[in-house]
């Protein structure tokens, strides 16, 4: 079992529980996946850069990433229907708590001027989205192997989520780094 789920069922569960005023540990929010996006729009040039992005964030997931098309053409970026855009992996279960693990305790540690995560970044649902700006903070990536620094969404979606406070405290629980 993941080091940070072990923990979640055995410490943060239960203090969630007592903090929310709730009963049944069922009710109580829980990540339910993490989804990491990473666009590769200059991919439809040079395919050496759909290679090269989608073996990074496999290094970085531990999953195959999924090849994003555009569903429509844009003409003022040049995208035509069909392009490749980018890739994506969707994360549950132990592989998605060992991510954000390694998210919080290695990755974000190795933001250069770093000053925490701006709590505002909540959907109504309570759902979580973060933004990094290169992919080399990354152990799993060798910096002098990347063609190019690229950025990458991060969402956490969260079940059982009541409002944006619930979430909130879920993920301080597990050690997300908010600006005050």
């Amino acid at each position: 079992m993941a080091r940070l789920k072990e923990r979640y069922n055995k410490e943060l569960r239960p203090q969630l529980m007592r903090e929310f005023g709730l009963k049944n540990p069922l009710a109580a929010p829980r990540l339910e996946k993490v989804i990491v996006n990473m666009g590769l729009g200059d991919a439809h040039t040079d395919p050496k850069i759909l290679d090269a992005g989608m073996a990074e964030l496999a290094a970085i997931t531990g999953q195959k990433p999924k090849v994003m098309r555009a569903r429509r053409s844009i003409s003022g970026f040049k995208v035509r229907a069909g392009m490749m855009v980018g890739c994506c992996v969707t994360l549950r279960g132990d592989r998605m708590y060992e991510f954000v693990d390694r998210l919080l305790n290695v990755a974000i540690p190795r933001i250069r001027d770093f000053r925490g995560i701006s709590p505002e970044s909540f959907d109504k649902f309570g759902n979580f989205t973060m933004a990094v700006r290169e992919q080399t903070i990354f152990p799993e990536v060798v910096a002098d192997k990347v063609l190019r620094p690229r950025g990458m969404n991060i969402s956490f979606v969260i079940a059982n989520s009541r409002s944006k406070e619930h979430s909130r405290e879920l993920l301080r629980a597990f050690g997300m780094p908010f600006r005050r």
